[in-house]
């Protein structure tokens, strides 16, 4: 893997963030001052209207001197693309009045479950409806998104066992109704209900139902997300067998790397980056398939997926201003 050249265009694309002062809002800036066809923008945070852009983010010196907007949905319409960085259930009525035309990257759950009992059920209040799901790497996704003017950021969590677990559902090599998750998370990842998010996207790789139990945790660390996914086999799945179908999956995916045998995720390896590292093995013993990913929950568990989406959305090859390589140690 490499570290992807910068395009060298002036930049012409306005981007704004609504939630800029948070976490993810906050990492999607960083990626859009490092990228060579957005500017930056209106930056929003609502209650931290008025405050310094570098009293929250303080790596973000470049806006030296910016503050952060309040929620005026006046100073998105000359945007050319929103990126929503808020809570879950807030993204809904500020979507609805954007213009149709306007790009909107949704980094909430608002609109990525496809049924309004599933959102009710896990979320509460009302359901905002479902956008095109932006998980470019799985099959027939990369071209919806780039139809799109409406993309919902899949969730951190959800992102490294979906694409751990899709060829394999895809290919019969594991059964559907027994997926056991346990997920660690840094303590940027906060609370989640993605095990909904999960199912809608796996089944759609089985063609079938698929149950999953979600177990999900902090660990002591400021971000990353290490998961370990489980199902059964069917009979004649082998390590090799399965190792096989993840890289036929993913062998042209600039962000995803499936690891030589042996060797196992570690969420150091993808800090900073877009990436999602697998590995999988058979365990012949219990009859279960082990997936483990690892990714950056605040870059291609947010942000760069966001800014992935918004490229492919925009036209522009969807790894401009995106690294594959982590920063550690």
């Amino acid at each position: 893997m490499c570290i992807f050249p910068l395009m060298t265009s002036t930049p012409s694309i306005v981007a704004a963030v609504v939630g800029a002062s948070g976490y993810a809002g906050g990492e999607v800036v960083r990626l859009l001052l490092g990228h060579p066809a957005f500017e930056v923008g209106p930056l929003l945070a609502g209650a931290s209207a008025g405050r310094r852009i570098t009293d929250l983010h303080p790596g973000l010196a470049p806006l030296a001197g910016r503050t952060f907007g309040a929620t005026d949905l006046d100073v998105l319409a000359d945007a050319d693309v929103v990126f929503l960085a808020l809570p879950h259930g807030e993204s809904g009525t500020i979507a609805a009045a954007l213009p149709a035309g306007t790009l909107v990257i949704d980094l909430g759950a608002d609109h990525r479950l496809e049924k309004a009992d599933a959102w009710t059920r896990y979320y509460g209040g009302d359901w905002s409806g479902s956008w095109t799901y932006g998980m470019p790497e799985l099959a027939g996704h990369r071209e919806q998104v780039a139809a799109s003017r409406r993309v919902a950021n899949p969730g951190c969590y959800p992102t490294g066992v979906i694409l751990g677990l899709a060829p394999l559902l895809a290919a019969g090599l594991v059964e559907s109704d027994d997926v056991v998750v346990v997920a660690a998370s840094g303590t940027t990842g906060g609370s989640h209900q993605h095990t909904p998010e999960m199912e809608q996207a796996l089944a759609e790789a089985a063609g079938e139902q698929v149950t999953v139990s979600f177990t999900p945790m902090l660990a002591p660390m400021p971000r990353g997300i290490l998961a370990t996914s489980t199902a059964r086999l069917v009979d004649g799945a082998t390590t090799e067998v399965l190792h096989e179908a993840l890289h036929a999956a993913y062998s042209d995916e600039p962000f995803v790397s499936v690891l030589a045998p042996g060797s196992w995720p570690q969420t150091g390896a993808t800090l900073g980056a877009n990436s999602v590292h697998l590995q999988v093995a058979a365990d012949p013993h219990s009859g279960r398939a082990v997936v483990v990913s690892a990714i950056d929950n605040l870059v291609k568990g947010a942000a760069g997926a966001a800014v992935q989406n918004a490229n492919i959305a925009l036209g522009l090859d969807e790894t401009t201003g995106l690294t594959a390589i982590g920063v550690a140690p």
